[in-house]
């Protein structure tokens, strides 16, 4: 039988878990129904290793939506997704779905069921005293979807989740993705031990087109001369299910950068070919077609007055 704390004693528990309910995200629903969308974007193939983490932010965000039956479905997909994923019931990798089950459990009159779900957060804290580095990693992934300042913060967190265990690959690209994105509307350089942290990470991670193509696009930036390797890593990433996690749009901005927009175009259609009902792609499409007319309305010589 489940020991029922009293009404103070589960608000502190809850408090202090590590949980979407307690990483003050509160943005406007607005700003939440545009992440939503983004994160829709992403795509659900099982290859995708971050889509546990995709189902509990949505989880969430549904929650804020006021759609409780919605979250809860989302939470347990996500629960599934990692247990299939690590192929084991429970890990350190359930700690944040926990919490979340807990304070939705919680909010839903359940106090029981969110007493179980404490229960098993302390059973996988008593095994280390510190924060699990996969705590760390999905807090940091989460923070990376809100404003700039909680982007920082998130390098911050993927950069501790790295030093503890600096073996997971996935977790040095996303924050060498999150960092070269502070970049993505700038001409400042990076740092050159950013260019070494880079080189490292596609070292390691050779099959994550999306960082592949991040790293093309910042050396176009330079000056270097990329429409080859461009077009060889368009035919790599037309051949997977294309999504925002496919590296397409980075892809995309290189074209832009060159100045190709017959290339960005061809790309964008035979990806929208694939899968022509998708709304990222449909956007992908419209935003290729808009550089274009902008670039020849700007060059195209201004008729001559009479």
């Amino acid at each position: 039988m489940t020991f029922i704390s009293s009404p103070q004693s589960l608000q502190s528990r809850l408090k202090a878990l590590e949980s979407h309910f307690t990483w003050d995200l509160t943005p406007s629903r607005d700003k939440l129904s545009r992440i939503r969308d983004k994160l829709e974007d992403i795509g659900t193939e099982e290859g995708n290793i971050w889509l546990g983490h995709v189902y509990n932010l949505l989880g969430f965000i549904q929650y804020q939506l006021g759609s409780s039956e919605d979250a809860l479905n989302l939470f347990n997909r996500a629960a599934e997704t990692f247990q299939r994923q690590k192929n084991a019931d429970e890990g350190p990798w359930l700690m944040v779905n926990f919490g979340n089950l807990a304070w939705l459990h919680h909010h839903l009159g359940e106090d029981e069921k969110s007493e179980d779900y404490l229960s098993k957060v302390d059973g996988l804290m008593k095994k280390k005293g510190d924060l699990y580095p996969e705590v760390l990693a999905e807090k940091a992934w989460t923070l990376m979807k809100f404003d700039k300042e909680k982007k920082q913060q998130a390098l911050e967190l993927f950069q501790r989740a790295i030093r503890m265990q600096p073996d997971t690959v996935e977790w040095r690209s996303s924050r060498m993705i999150g960092l070269l994105s502070t970049f993505k509307h700038s001409w400042v350089e990076p740092e050159p031990d950013i260019w070494e942290d880079l080189r490292v990470a596609r070292e390691e991670d050779p099959e994550n087109l999306y960082l592949a193509a991040v790293d093309l696009k910042q050396r176009a930036k330079r000056g270097e001369r990329v429409k080859e390797e461009a077009q060889e890593l368009s035919e790599k990433i037309l051949l997977n299910p294309v999504s925002s996690h496919s590296g397409i749009k980075p892809l995309l901005r290189i074209y832009r950068q060159i100045e190709s927009y017959d290339d960005a175009i061809d790309v964008a259609e035979r990806a929208l070919t694939k899968d022509p009902d998708s709304r990222y792609l449909k956007r992908c499409a419209a935003l290729v077609y808009k550089w274009k007319i902008v670039f020849f309305q700007r060059w195209s010589p201004k008729p001559k007055n009479l």
